[in-house]
C-alpha cells in the first residue's frame, strides 16, 4: 500500500488522515473492522478525490460518509433495498458506487463490487471488480480517470 498511497498525496486530493479514535469510532458504528488496506488508506487520508479536486474521477468517502449502500442508494435499509454487508465507500462520475463487500474475505481483504446504480443490488451488474481495496486503487490511480473495470465490456 505504501507506494499506492504516496502516488495520492503526490498526484491527488488526500483529505487529512483519520485518527485511531476516529476508525475504532467508525468500527463500533458498522460493527466490521477494517482490512489492513483500508485501515492503512485512512490513517494515510480520511478520503480523497483522485485527478481532480472538484470533477473528481474517483472518490474515496472519510469514515463519517461511509453507510451501507442500500441506504446510500435506495434511501432504504432493509433487505429488499439490498444487501446488508454492501458499503458504499465511495463514488465515480455519473453517480455510480464504489462498493465494499463485507460478507467475505480473501487473505483478510474485502473484495469491492461495481455499484452500478441502475441495476442496484443486482449481482450480475455489481460483480465484483477487486479482490481488495488495494487492488482497486491501484487499477483506479493507472486509469487516467477511466472505469478500468469496464474494459472489457
Amino acid at each position: 500500500m505504501a507506494p499506492l498511497l504516496e502516488e495520492v498525496s503526490r498526484l491527488h486530493f488526500p483529505n487529512p488522515p483519520a485518527t485511531h479514535e476516529q476508525i475504532a469510532a467508525f468500527e463500533q458504528r458498522v460493527g466490521w473492522r477494517l482490512d489492513p488496506d483500508l485501515r492503512a488508506f485512512y490513517l494515510h487520508c480520511d478520503g480523497t478525490n483522485l485527478f481532480d479536486r472538484l470533477d473528481f474521477e474517483f472518490r474515496f468517502y472519510p469514515l463519517a460518509q461511509i453507510h451501507r449502500a442500500r441506504v446510500v442508494m435506495r434511501k432504504s435499509d432493509t433487505d429488499a433495498a439490498g444487501p446488508a454487508s454492501w458499503y458504499a465507500l465511495g463514488e465515480v462520475q455519473d453517480s455510480n458506487f464504489i462498493l465494499l463487500d463485507v460478507s467475505q474475505q480473501h487473505e483478510g481483504r474485502y473484495p469491492i463490487r461495481d455499484g452500478y446504480n441502475e441495476a442496484f443490488p443486482h449481482p450480475d451488474y455489481c460483480r465484483q471488480i477487486a479482490g481488495s481495496f488495494s487492488e482497486f486503487l491501484a487499477g483506479a490511480l493507472r486509469s487516467a480517470g477511466r472505469w478500468f473495470w469496464l474494459r472489457d465490456a
